[in-house]
């Protein structure tokens, strides 16, 4: 809780900030830059943690294919149930609700620019991936090996100092745009359908993959409960005395946080704004979201700093109801 106040304050101290400089919005092109290298920063740290873990790495080539499946099952079904409900509440691919005397092209200009090619910000990310966690796996292990959890602090830390730089510019980003305001008035009570939209894909993910994985329903339901939490829900699980399931659910949680990272910016291409905020469940409002709004729109990451912290809520509710 203390974290979500901590990251809803820093993205609201960034909104005042460029609400106040919006005259000046043309001299800070630079800050898009800083972006960029303070994410690629954050999942570097990320993927030497993850290399470095070795509950990770010891169950890629075991458990790992039932988290894979499971990953691939609820993030396809979650990004599928809100594209759904974007189509019934007549919204366009760019989150916009549609106006029949506004031609399509120029929604398109008002909401990104598209690029043709491949999106060097995720190269960027797929690369601080693979030498971040092989730095974790051949480094990190051996350089405080017996003593790794000075190293797990460290880039905790780190990580939420990332996170914080990041959500500052985010929430500056939200302020120069000035039309957050008048997006949602539009919108109004329809953004909570969307993240009621991922927890059904998701738990009915889950419900599908207990038909042909070796879990019980009950471990499926609350793996997937977990929303991609894998610092919570696999203790929950594991308190209850199934080890398995919550191994599972930790490389699961970890897979649905590292896809969305890598696949954020191709499902916003390709499907639709919106959806980009159903893929990583809980990290939609942390480690996700400037990449969301990066890949997307100021305002996009609204919506998906409301789902992350609904889901958020949701995990230490419904995992421990699940399980019991």
């Amino acid at each position: 809780m203390s974290d979500l106040i901590l990251y809803l304050g820093i993205t609201f101290v960034g909104y005042i900030i460029g609400t106040k400089i919006r005259d000046k919005r043309d001299k800070l092109a630079w800050t898009g830059k800083v972006q960029t290298l303070a994410l690629i920063v954050l999942v570097l740290l990320m993927g030497m943690r993850m290399g470095s873990n070795e509950e990770i790495t010891a169950n890629l080539s075991t458990i790992g294919l039932t988290a894979f499946i499971m990953t691939v099952v609820i993030m396809t079904l979650s990004i599928g149930a809100v594209f759904l409900t974007r189509k019934i509440l007549g919204m366009d691919k760019y989150g916009r609700l549609q106006d029949k005397n506004q031609p399509e092209e120029s929604i398109k200009s008002e909401a990104v620019e598209e690029k043709s090619g491949i999106n060097m910000t995720t190269v960027y990310i797929v690369i601080a991936v693979i030498i971040g966690m092989a730095i974790g796996y051949f480094v990190i292990r051996q350089v405080f090996a017996g003593n790794m959890a000075v190293f797990d602090n460290a880039a905790g830390l780190g990580i939420k100092i990332g996170l914080c730089i990041l959500l500052l510019f985010v929430g500056m980003d939200l302020g120069l745009d000035g039309t957050v305001i008048d997006n949602f008035k539009r919108v109004g009570f329809r953004i909570l359908l969307f993240p009621l939209a991922t927890i059904i894909g998701t738990m009915g993910g889950g419900l599908l993959v207990s038909v042909f994985l070796d879990l019980s329903l009950k471990e499926c339901l609350a793996v997937a409960a977990g929303f991609g939490w894998y610092t919570l829900a696999p203790g929950i699980i594991m308190e209850a005395g199934y080890l398995t399931a919550s191994a599972v659910s930790f490389l699961h949680n970890v897979m649905r946080e590292l896809f969305s990272i890598l696949f954020i910016p191709f499902i916003a291409k390709k499907i639709g704004f919106i959806e980009t905020t159903s893929m990583p469940g809980a990290a939609a409002m942390d480690v996700c979201l400037p990449i969301v709004e990066k890949s997307t729109r100021s305002d996009i990451a609204v919506y998906s700093f409301v789902s992350g912290v609904i889901l958020s809520i949701l995990v230490p509710v419904l995992v421990p109801i699940i399980i019991g």
